[in-house]
């Protein structure tokens, strides 16, 4: 492998800064070490993890008719995600994102496992909730390692198309989900499945379940190949990106300067903090989406079709929007508004298009044994419309966040803060709008504050485009917040 010294240019000044570029390998260890090889073994744990929960979410209640304990674990879940996502980015550094995936994904299975327990026991919401929890520290470590990765591996000019491929691949993880839940429930036309009595075969209280057992123990065997994978991927430090540049590993050993890490990402870049309403908002739609609207409206059949196409239109959705942000003939600026602009389109097209629709309905008007919506009643085919635009707006919205904090660093260790901050902002609104919703909170307004943190997240988002997005991340951004990390350690240790 050789290596080439090349000085690159800082704008604004007289600095250069040394970049050195290697050799890539070939053959079967080349394509081994290819990042988009790596970003395909991320979205396949991924797709067997978080993509599989996504499955079980979508269909409202986590497969359960009785939505409760759903909404309750869910919103266990977020809050000890938010609380655990914050310092993961410290956590990530430390350990490597390599132990980080392995860790996190670990509470996929118990999570899953936990609703194929409440099948079998009725009464083990309590374990539900309770993997929900663990669940959350996990799932902060797996998401600020797959953050990380994933905006470091590309060059600059490949984000978008890094970020679309792997959120295609991870969403099939919730495809195939769907997929097999509308198999089952293809012939259904009740609002619930099928009718269960407790073990005992005494008649204690009557249970409602979504999906049997058999999904479930199959979700957990694919969940348990996904805890596998991190342990088969390339460390960070030998991938080589397609312009010769080799992925820089985390520049701290030590735990306390990670936590200094966590202050200095603040001080030096504080436009993520303009983020941070983009971020909140970017978890809050789901619950309105799959319980308010999808569990809420339609019966078993027309849900699980409604959750198909939904995950479906992901795919498309981060495609899409990916390969418009990576186009090279337009600058990148030039890119982040058109981002944006696309953004605030869907935002509105969704949400008036919506709110005819929810208006419509309360939760009093609604309940347990309403006679549900089917796919071949009259209206239908409007409402699965605005489901699969709903899936479009979920996929740009992520993919247009993880472009911008990648246009704003290359740095993968102060990339990791950045997704340590988003996916605890996210994880903690997300927690407050799913517990909103076991408490029973209308509909509407679930609705109306999905909308309206949605407009505010792109108002907020619109100065950090015109101050950071530039032609190129300037490398002299990140070797100063480096000087200043180590300046800060040093005041205060």
């Amino acid at each position: 492998m050789t290596e080439v010294d090349k000085g690159s240019h800082i704008a604004g000044g007289d600095e250069r800064v040394s970049v050195q570029i290697y050799q890539r390998p070939q053959g079967l260890k080349g394509l081994y070490y290819n990042p988009m090889t790596q970003i395909i073994m991320l979205g396949l744990v991924c797709f067997m993890c978080p993509g599989l929960f996504n499955a079980l979410n979508g269909l409202g209640g986590g497969g359960q008719i009785d939505t409760a304990t759903s909404a309750n674990a869910n919103s266990a879940h977020y809050a000890t995600f938010a609380g655990g996502a914050f310092f993961s980015g410290s956590i990530n550094n430390k350990l490597g994102p390599r132990l980080s995936l392995l860790l996190g994904s670990a509470g996929y299975p118990l999570y899953i496992g936990s609703f194929l327990a409440i099948n079998i026991h009725p009464h083990a919401g309590a374990f539900v909730i309770a993997a929900g929890t663990i669940l959350g520290l996990c799932a902060g470590l797996l998401w600020t390692a797959q953050g990380s990765l994933m905006l470091s591996y590309p060059t600059e000019n490949q984000k978008g198309l890094f970020i679309g491929t792997f959120w295609a691949i991870f969403n099939l993880g919730a495809v195939v989900g769907a997929s097999v839940s509308l198999g089952e429930n293809s012939h259904s036309k009740a609002n619930s499945g099928a009718w269960r009595l407790p073990s005992s075969h005494t008649v204690i209280s009557s249970c409602w379940y979504l999906v049997g057992n058999g999904t479930y123990i199959g979700f957990l065997a694919l969940t348990l190949i996904g805890v596998t994978i991190p342990i088969f991927m390339a460390e960070p430090s030998k991938i080589i990106r397609f312009d010769g540049t080799r992925v820089t590993t985390p520049r701290h050993p030590s735990w306390k300067s990670e936590i200094i890490g966590l202050w200095v990402t603040l001080r030096t870049d504080p436009c993520v903090i303009l983020l941070f309403p983009m971020f909140l908002a970017s978890n809050w739609f789901y619950t309105w989406q799959f319980n308010d609207y999808n569990n809420a409206v339609f019966n078993i059949r027309a849900r699980s079709l409604n959750n198909l196409v939904y995950w479906l239109a992901q795919i498309v959705g981060s495609l899409s929007i990916g390969f418009i942000l990576d186009q090279k003939k337009f600058t990148r600026r030039f890119r982040a508004f058109t981002g944006w602009a696309i953004l605030l389109i869907m935002v509105f097209v969704v949400h008036i298009w919506a709110y005819f629709y929810q208006k419509q309905y309360t939760r009093e008007s609604l309940p347990p044994d309403a006679n549900k919506m089917d796919i071949f009643d009259d209206g239908y085919a409007g409402r699965i419309m605005l489901y699969i635009f709903c899936g479009l707006l979920d996929a740009m919205w992520q993919t247009a966040v993880y472009w911008l904090m990648g246009a704003m660093s290359n740095d993968p260790a102060k990339l990791a803060h950045f997704i340590g901050f988003y996916k605890s902002i996210q994880s903690a609104g997300a927690a407050g709008t799913w517990r909103a919703d076991a408490i029973k909170i209308p509909y509407m307004n679930l609705f109306i504050s999905t909308w309206v943190l949605l407009a505010a997240g792109l108002i907020f988002a619109l100065p950090v485009i015109h101050i950071r997005v530039k032609t190129r991340t300037d490398p002299m951004v990140d070797t100063l917040a480096r000087a200043r990390s180590t300046d800060d350690e040093q005041k205060i240790w």
